[in-house]
């Protein structure tokens, strides 16, 4: 399925075709592309208000997801995996500490927002779930990339 993607963000420029195709190439190494998701690409200030809202953080965090296939009702609509919110501010200035190019780190978010999606966890987990999640990503980074990169 195409992911569903918006931007509400003026910050950051954006090439979202390529996002497009970055999500659909992770889906399939993850045998989820029969999967509806959505892209939620927003700034600091939106990312901190959910962070608030939702998570009890006050402060803006560089990506958020949120499983539809979780809780009591998570079976009603097993096509729809959830929603995956990315700031792109805090993701420009995460690369940047990181001496990394903009668009590495935004294909490792979608990478890992999409994990949180499928129940991987690395938060609130014990250190083998941790690391399950750490490799699953680096494994698809690679895949994606030809490359690994190290984000803590």
């Amino acid at each position: 399925m195409k992911p569903l993607i918006e931007n509400r963000q003026k910050k950051v420029k954006l090439d979202l075709r390529r996002v497009r195709q970055t999500i659909n190439k992770v889906q399939k190494y993850l045998g989820c592309q029969d999967k509806e998701i959505s892209l939620l690409f927003v700034d600091n200030t939106t990312i901190k208000e959910i962070n608030r809202q939702y998570l009890r953080r006050d402060y803006p965090t560089n990506v958020i997801s949120f499983s539809l296939e979780e809780g009591d009702f998570g079976h009603i609509n097993p096509q729809i995996l959830g929603d995956i919110v990315i700031s792109t501010e805090q993701a420009l200035e995460d690369a940047r500490k990181g001496n990394l190019d903009f668009d590495d780190e935004l294909d490792f978010l979608l990478i890992h927002g999409l994990l949180h999606l499928l129940g991987y966890d690395h938060e609130g987990s014990d250190e083998r779930q941790a690391a399950k999640m750490r490799d699953k990503e680096n494994e698809i980074f690679s895949k994606l990339k030809g490359f690994l990169i190290d984000i803590p």
